[in-house]
């Protein structure tokens, strides 16, 4: 690393945290304006506000719009040198474009490692206590979907060959109005357990008290009904796993969040794809960090007339259309038409082949 380098990293790095502070200002002025009211009503402390929602909420929002400030810093700092005509005299002298990028590449993929070991990692922990957060006082009804009322189905595969489903299931006090159970053998239905109720026994462990259970058992001479006032059993799933959380792959670090989803697949749940969305996405942002680096040194590094407002101009509508692009990919993949590593890759891909393009037309 010579001394045009560190000069360089250093801008690199001193416009991306100005930005990132003064995105954070205003960001936070605004969120804490439109929950004043909730905080009011759940007569919170500042501190506690604080320590229990925007600890965990602050780096949610960094990590989510990281790899756009640094393209936003990338743009901002190379089209101030570009203007005061300091890269110019760099290649002049007889330095290398490729030469000149290595400063850009080692901030870059020192900037995409860290937020790589923050999204495996630190991040899920940030988010859980943000999100907890805003399912106890903000919104109730955000951490869990409700269906009629204030309770929702579940249906889920028990094992290879039972299949279960909960109907108005109230996760408050861990309750059903309706269950049942089915075993299939041979592409046929053996045995079919109905009951009126169920609810999770704390008195015995693991355990859920079914109440008024029909029993349908298909032998050879046809069916043998019994029935039973209260039938206890033990299941392989517990009430927080049959509890509906549309947080639940923002608070799982990678390591959770792959032995989640294997447990999904076995028990035939939807809505798989989207946490494969998750699970994928977290290496393409991080991924994203160094095409987005590289892309705005090629739009920056020209010299314009007008100065760079033309420059971050352009760099602004390419973030934005790097941000729907992904959306929309996220949404293909969760109807099913689109495969989750594709959709959360696409992105880079498309603005991969237009990074390679300006960087061909870039000037050297």
């Amino acid at each position: 690393m010579k001394k045009i380098d560190w000069y360089i990293l250093k801008k690199f790095y001193a416009t991306f945290f100005f930005i990132i502070l003064l995105m954070l200002l205003i960001v936070l002025v605004i969120d804490y304006s439109e929950k004043t009211d909730d905080f009011v009503k759940a007569q919170m402390s500042f501190g506690k506000i604080m320590t229990e929602y925007y600890f965990g909420f602050i780096p949610h929002i960094v990590s989510l719009l990281f790899h756009l400030f640094v393209f936003i810093a990338v743009i901002f700092f190379t089209g101030s040198m570009a203007s005061k005509t300091e890269v110019i005299p760099i290649l002049a002298a007889g330095v290398s474009y490729n030469r000149y990028l290595r400063p850009y590449l080692v901030g870059g993929t020192l900037l995409a490692l860290l937020l790589w070991w923050a999204n495996s990692s630190f991040i899920p922990h940030s988010n859980k206590k943000q999100t907890d957060f805003k399912a106890k006082y903000v919104d109730p009804n955000q951490g869990g979907r409700k269906e009629a009322g204030n309770y929702y189905n579940r249906y889920l595969k028990i094992d290879s060959n039972t299949y279960a489903g909960i109907k108005q299931y109230d996760t408050t006090n861990k309750t059903a109005q309706q269950f049942f159970y089915y075993t299939v053998r041979n592409n046929r239905i053996v045995k079919n357990t109905r009951a009126q109720a169920i609810r999770w026994d704390t008195a015995v462990k693991n355990t859920w008290r079914m109440e008024n259970v029909l029993q349908r058992t298909i032998i050879k001479k046809g069916e043998q009904d019994t029935t039973q006032q209260v039938l206890n059993k033990a299941f392989n799933f517990k009430p927080d796993d049959i509890r509906y959380d549309e947080y639940v792959k923002d608070k799982l670090t990678n390591k959770e969040l792959k032995a989640f989803i294997t447990l999904e697949q076995k028990r035939g749940s939807s809505g798989i794809e989207a946490l494969q969305v998750e699970l994928y996405r977290r290496d393409a942002t991080a991924f994203a960090v160094l095409i987005l680096t590289l892309m705005g040194v090629c739009i920056a590094s020209r010299k314009v007339r007008g100065g760079i407002g033309l420059q971050l101009a352009l760099g602004v509508v390419l973030a934005i259309a790097y941000v729907l692009f992904d959306k929309f990919s996220s949404v293909f993949a969760a109807n099913g038409s689109l495969a989750p590593m594709l959709a959360a890759w696409l992105p880079n891909i498309v603005f991969g082949v237009v990074t390679i393009y300006l960087y061909t037309k870039a000037q050297k």
